[in-house]
C-alpha cells in the first residue's frame, strides 16, 4: 500500500521469507559457522536454539544452500509425531520404499532396517546424510530417544546419519534433563541465537529498505530506530511488524519520515498491549490518537489525506547520487562478483596529509566536549572529499603515499585496495582498519576513517584527532561502502597460477584444515579453502576469494593493523 509513496518497489518488511532481504548479523554468521562446523565432524547431534523470530529458519536457509552437493538432506517441520509416525516422515523424506506390512502399527524395526538398508546405499555411493528437524522443542522423550538409536546406525568409520535439531530455548532445557543424558553426550556442537544489537538493528532496517529500492537517509529518525530496537529487542521478525505498521502510519500522514511517537502508535496496533511511557508521552500519544484508531471512517480519511498529499506532488522524493570512491580499473579488488571500475583521488603523502590538533577557539573546545559525550554530530567526524584521507589508512600498513593514484603506488610495497559493500559484521569480521564512504542528507559525499569498533561504538581519526564515538551517529549516513587494504603473499600473489596454489595449500596445510596432496593439488585447495571460509564465517565456496586470503593472512599471522577495541 505504502511501497510507491516512498518510492519503493515493494514493501520492504512482510514477514514472508525472501533470500533477497538476507541479512547475516555477526551472531547469524556465528550460527551458520556452528552448523557447517558441526556437519564437518561427521557425526551426532547439532543444536540450533533461539527465540521466536530471532532468524533460525533464516539461517538454516543459508546452511542448506552452501551444503555440497553430496549431501541428501530430509527437513522435518511439522515434529508433533509419534516414534512410528516419525520414522515414516523421515524415510518418505529420503525417498525410502517401505513395504505394506512396514505400515501397520508395531513395525519400527522394519521401518528402522529399511532406513539403514538405504543409508549404508548413500554411503557407499560416497553421500552422506542429514536430517533438519525444526521445532524441535515439541518433540516428546521417546521420539528423541529414537532419534539417537538412529544415530547408532553406522559403520567402522563413521555415523551413517547426522541431525541437526532446531528450537526455542526450550530445547536446551529438554536436553539438560537427565533422562536425555545419553542424546546431549552426542551434541558435537551447538549455539544459540541471540537478538540482533542496536547497531545491528539499525543496520538490519537500513538493509531491508536498500533490497527493497530506498535511497538516501533512513526514513526512521535516529529516535525513531532506538525506539523500535527499545520495543522489539532485537527480535528481526517483531522488527519487521513494527516497521512496516510504522511506514503504513506515516503513508496515512503523508509524511516521508517516522519518528517515535510514530514508533509507539505502531507498537500499540502491532503488539497489542500498552507501552511503559512517562506522562509526557502519554499526553501525546492521547492528543493525536485519533489520527491513528482502528475504525474503518478514521482509516478512510487517513488515506484520503495520503491522496491529497500526493496528488499535489509533496510525496516525490529524490534520491541523492550514490556515493563513490573513483579509482583506476585494475588496482581496486571488489567484494561483488562484478568488479567496478573507480579511480583513486588524488592525495599528498602521508606526511602531509593534515591531522589538525585540537585548538583552543570556542567551537574546537565544545567539538571535542560533545564527541567526549557522544553527541557529536556526525558531519563534524568527516573528511570531506579533498581531504583524501585514503593516504592515512595507508599509514596504518606503514606504507607512504604521494601526489597521484594511492591504489597503484601501494602494489610496489606489497598492499591492495579492497572496496566492499556490507556491514560492520563484515569490518569486524575483516578486523582492520577502514575508511567508510558516507552522504548526508544533502548529498555530501565525506569519509571516515575507523580505526576500531565496540558493541556500540567507533573509534574514527578526524580533524581534532581520534575519538570513541557512537555508532548510530554515523550509521544514518553509511550506506555499507568501505575501502581498506590487505597486504599480499609472495606465496599467492598471483592467485591463479599453479605456484599460488601450492603456497594457499602449504599455509592451509600448516593450520591443520587442508589434506596432504593425493590425487590433484586444485581439489586439495578447493577443499581446504571451503573448510577454512566455513570455519572463518565466510560463506564457502572453495575460492581463493579476496576476503579469504585477508583472514588466511591473519591466521597466518601476517603483519597487519587490526581493529582497536573490545576482543
Amino acid at each position: 500500500m505504502y511501497a510507491k509513496f516512498f518510492g519503493l518497489s515493494q514493501a520492504p518488511f512482510s514477514i514472508a521469507p525472501d533470500p533477497r532481504y538476507l541479512y547475516m548479523s555477526e551472531r547469524h554468521r556465528d550460527a551458520l559457522a556452528h552448523l557447517l562446523w558441526g556437519v564437518s565432524a561427521g557425526g551426532g547431534f547439532v543444536l540450533l536454539s533461539g527465540d521466536i523470530g530471532a532468524g533460525k529458519t533464516t539461517v538454516c536457509r543459508c546452511f542448506l544452500e552452501q551444503l555440497p552437493p553430496q549431501c541428501t538432506v530430509a527437513y522435518i517441520f511439522n515434529p508433533s509425531l509419534t516414534v512410528d509416525e516419525l520414522l515414516q516422515t523421515v524415510c518418505q523424506e529420503f525417498g525410502v520404499g517401505l513395504p505394506d506390512a512396514v505400515h501397520t502399527p508395531g513395525s519400527t524395526k522394519g521401518m528402522v532396517d529399511a532406513l539403514n538398508t538405504f543409508l549404508l546405499q548413500e554411503h557407499a555411493a560416497g553421500r552422506s546424510c542429514l536430517l533438519i528437524i525444526d521445532e524441535a522443542q515439541n518433540l516428546s522423550a521417546p521420539v528423541l530417544e529414537q532419534l539417537r538409536l538412529l544415530t547408532n546406525l553406522e559403520t567402522a568409520e563413521r555415523k551413517l546419519l547426522q541431525i541437526i535439531l532446531i528450537g526455542q530455548p526450550e530445547l536446551r532445557d529438554m536436553l539438560a534433563r537427565p533422562e536425555l543424558e545419553q542424546l546431549s553426550q552426542r551434541v558435537v556442537a551447538q549455539f544459540h541465537l541471540e537478538a540482533l544489537s542496536p547497531a545491528e538493528t539499525h543496520q538490519y532496517v537500513q538493509h531491508r529498505l536498500s533490497v527493497a529500492g530506498w535511497q538516501g537517509p533512513s526514513p526512521f529518525e535516529l529516535r525513531a530506530l532506538v525506539r523500535i530496537q527499545q520495543l522489539t529487542k532485537g527480535v528481526p521478525r517483531r522488527i519487521n511488524l513494527l516497521c512496516d505498521r510504522a511506514l503504513l502510519g506515516a503513508y496515512a500522514l503523508g509524511r516521508m519520515t517516522v519518528d517515535r511517537s510514530m514508533v509507539d502508535k505502531a507498537a500499540l496496533e502491532v503488539f497489542a498491549r500498552p507501552l511503559a511511557t512517562t506522562a509526557s508521552q502519554r499526553g501525546a500519544l492521547g492528543r493525536s490518537g485519533a489520527l491513528w484508531g482502528v475504525g474503518a471512517g478514521v482509516l478512510l480519511l487517513g488515506l484520503v489525506a495520503a491522496w491529497w498529499w500526493h496528488s499535489q506532488g509533496l510525496s516525490s522524493k529524490t534520491a541523492p547520487p550514490t556515493a563513490s570512491l573513483a579509482m583506476p580499473k585494475g588496482t581496486l579488488e571488489s567484494a561483488s562478483s562484478a568488479s567496478r571500475p573507480v579511480s583513486a583521488p588524488q592525495v599528498p603523502s602521508v606526511a602531509s596529509v593534515p591531522v589538525v590538533a585540537p585548538v583552543d577557539d570556542a567551537q574546537s573546545q565544545r567539538r571535542l566536549m560533545l564527541a567526549a559525550s557522544g553527541q557529536m554530530p556526525s558531519r563534524d567526524l568527516w573528511w570531506r572529499q579533498d581531504a583524501a584521507p585514503l593516504g592515512l589508512l595507508v599509514g596504518r600498513w606503514g606504507g607512504q603515499v604521494s601526489q597521484g593514484d594511492v591504489c597503484e603506488q601501494v602494489l610496489a610495497q606489497s598492499l591492495r585496495c579492497f572496496r566492499a559493500h556490507g556491514s560492520t559484521q563484515l569490518i569486524r569480521l575483516l578486523d582492520r582498519p577502514v575508511m567508510l564512504l558516507l552522504q548526508d542528507e544533502s548529498g555530501t559525499k565525506g569519509q571516515v576513517l575507523l580505526w576500531g569498533l565496540r558493541a556500540d561504538q567507533a573509534l574514527v581519526q578526524h580533524k581534532e584527532g581520534q575519538q570513541w564515538v557512537r555508532w548510530v551517529d554515523l550509521a544514518p549516513h553509511w550506506r555499507g561502502d568501505f575501502v581498506t587494504l590487505w597486504r599480499t603473499s609472495e606465496a599467492w600473489a598471483q592467485r591463479d597460477d599453479a605456484t599460488a596454489s601450492q603456497g594457499i595449500q602449504a599455509a592451509l596445510r600448516q593450520l591443520g584444515v587442508a589434506p596432504k596432496p593425493a590425487s590433484g593439488a586444485g581439489g586439495d585447495v578447493s577443499a581446504g579453502l571451503y573448510a577454512f571460509q566455513a570455519a572463518q564465517g565466510l560463506r564457502p565456496d572453495g575460492k581463493a576469494n579476496v576476503q579469504t586470503l585477508m583472514l588466511l593472512n591473519r591466521a597466518m599471522a601476517v603483519k597487519e593493523p587490526r581493529l582497536d577495541g573490545e576482543r
